[in-house]
């Protein structure tokens, strides 16, 4: 069973700082069952330093699923590593400063204010209060929520919950040097277009900059302008795992999704677009 956030302590501490290879997660025969129903069947996946993936595929398919099982949330069966080492071996204390979570809502409910929910992120580090709060003001500046900051968190829109909560995540991650882990799970899903290419742009300039990053999404446009890598999860199993010009073919897309479509180029930046037919 799989356990990503458990509390059991190690006592072989190693640190994430240290781990220099390429590949950050590494997945092997992951399935999971819910309600008696298979959701994913032995999924193998390593995911990669510098690489955004984005993870797509129909409604129900597992992909959220993936996720949660990453993070311990859900139970799994199968073999996970995390920056080359067995989960156990890394604290939960530990693990927080380089594994980030972006869910797709959140039930937090009390009157703080949107620069006091980002400021949650800092539970933990080990900096100076004005550090920390130059470290907020830029996460929140990259994620456009600056104007926000006084608002009270319960009055924002959906959308700027989701860019409060990036920023939020991001801060977390502050201290994780080289190595840091970022699953995204249906991050545009609330945002205007403006938004929703300024979000994806990070995060695929945080991968290149070193970041291992995952982004759940339902738009095959989206991305295919933005990742590096397209894994196309159906039926709870991949059905492709490429880039975006092999993954993102007519024949793929009709036969996971059901739909037929005729696939462009983009008049300048090169790669597919996925039109409706």
């Amino acid at each position: 069973m799989l356990s990503l956030f458990s509390s059991k302590p190690s006592t072989n501490q190693a640190s994430i700082a240290d781990y220099r290879a390429s590949t950050t997660v590494s997945i092997q025969n992951l399935s999971v069952t819910l309600s008696g129903r298979n959701i994913l069947d032995d999924i193998s996946l390593s995911l990669n330093r510098g690489e955004f993936t984005a993870l797509l595929g129909p409604n129900g398919t597992g992909k959220s699923t993936l996720l949660k099982a990453l993070t311990g949330e859900i139970g799994a069966h199968g073999q996970f590593t995390l920056f080359g080492k067995e989960r156990d071996v890394w604290s939960s204390e530990h693990l927080a400063h380089h594994f980030g979570v972006l869910p797709q809502s959140s039930s937090l409910s009390f009157n703080f204010t949107a620069r006091e929910v980002v400021a949650l992120g800092g539970l933990g580090l080990s900096m100076p209060g004005e550090t920390l709060n130059a470290v907020i003001d830029s996460n929140m500046a990259q994620t456009d929520v600056m104007h926000l900051a006084q608002r009270a968190y319960p009055t924002l829109s959906g959308g700027e919950k989701q860019r409060i909560h990036l920023a939020r995540v991001l801060t977390q991650l502050e201290q994780s040097g080289g190595n840091k882990v970022i699953l995204l799970d249906e991050p545009t899903s609330a945002l205007d277009i403006q938004h929703q290419h300024s979000t994806l742009a990070l995060a695929r300039e945080l991968a290149h900059q070193g970041a291992t990053v995952v982004a759940v999404l339902h738009d095959l446009n989206l991305a295919a302008h933005y990742a590096d890598r397209i894994v196309i999860l159906n039926n709870g199993k991949i059905a492709i795992d490429a880039p975006p010009e092999n993954a993102l073919r007519a024949e793929v897309i009709e036969q996971v999704y059901q739909h037929k479509v005729t696939i462009i180029s983009h008049p300048t930046q090169g790669h597919p677009v996925i039109v409706a037919a």
